[in-house]
């Protein structure tokens, strides 16, 4: 048996291939070695994957990861999946490349994530054959769920909220400006504290369009001019995205790209059937 899987930041999804070739889906929490151990991914994986799943039965195991990108940090989440998947054959790849895969297959092209955190690249059709380092939660991730949520969160602890908007954001959350930044400085996963806002401003888009578009518009022109334009001749690709984010704002997504006259390919929420679909096709 075998399994695949694309990780975030925030959320993996998984698809085991049993003896008779069925695929079954199921979800964890995402493992980015920047934020967890090896330990802390053992000890995730032990109470997250589903009772009918027999780790010991795996022959091969390719994860995709968002932090992936070095061997130091491949290893750390290989040495926390190996204490569970004891007789697999562990792939450790960056989630950015399942992108490209599920985005282009053995196509040339570009390729971007938007989620929880951002990343980019252009593609060869094998391999990533150019990345502008998007520098993560603290320096970087324009266009990233993250990236939204502090937006968000700086406009809420300012009083730049539209009042009504505001008062429901208090609402949902209760969170004072001490909170706020007790979960930004003091606790563990802020990039994801901060990305769990954008669906806050999904769920409010159309009752304040105009303080919405504009929170994402200004985060994906970020997108554009601090990564996406820095790409040689970027207007001769399509842009192609994965990530929640992207999918559940391509409408904006869509006119900035536009507006930067770059044509708009596939946007998906997730990766993994497509990426399924890719190393299937490679047995």
């Amino acid at each position: 048996m075998i399994v695949i899987a694309d990780g975030g930041s925030t959320k993996t999804n998984w698809c085991l291939i049993n003896e008779a070739g069925r695929k079954i889906h199921f979800n964890t929490e995402g493992y980015n070695p920047y934020f967890v151990d090896s330990d802390y991914i053992e000890s995730s994986l032990k109470t997250s994957l589903p009772d009918h799943l027999e780790p010991e039965k795996l022959t091969e195991v390719y994860y995709y990861g968002a932090g992936c990108s070095t061997d130091a940090k491949r290893k750390t989440v290989e040495d926390g999946m190996q204490k569970i998947f004891v007789n697999a054959e562990i792939k450790i790849g960056h989630d950015l490349l399942a992108s490209c895969r599920a985005l282009l297959g053995d196509n040339e092209g570009f390729a971007a994530i938007l989620g929880t955190g951002t990343n980019s690249c252009l593609y060869d059709g094998k391999d990533i054959s150019l990345n502008i380092d998007s520098l993560g939660y603290f320096l970087g991730d324009e266009g990233s769920g993250s990236y939204i949520g502090k937006r968000i969160l700086a406009d809420y602890m300012k009083g730049y909220m539209p009042k009504g908007l505001r008062e429901s954001f208090y609402d949902n959350y209760a969170l004072t400006n001490e909170d706020i930044f007790d979960h930004i400085y003091n606790k563990p996963l802020p990039n994801r504290f901060c990305a769990s806002f954008s669906k806050f401003i999904y769920d409010f888009k159309e009752n304040y369009e105009d303080y919405t578009h504009s929170v994402v518009d200004y985060a994906f022109t970020a997108f554009f001019e601090n990564l996406v334009i820095h790409y040689p001749n970027y207007k001769n690709y399509e842009l192609n995205c994965v990530g929640s984010v992207g999918y559940s704002f391509r409408d904006i997504l869509s006119l900035v790209a536009d507006r930067y006259e770059m044509g708009v390919g596939k946007i998906i929420r997730s990766p993994i059937d497509d990426l399924v679909d890719y190393h299937l096709s490679k047995r």
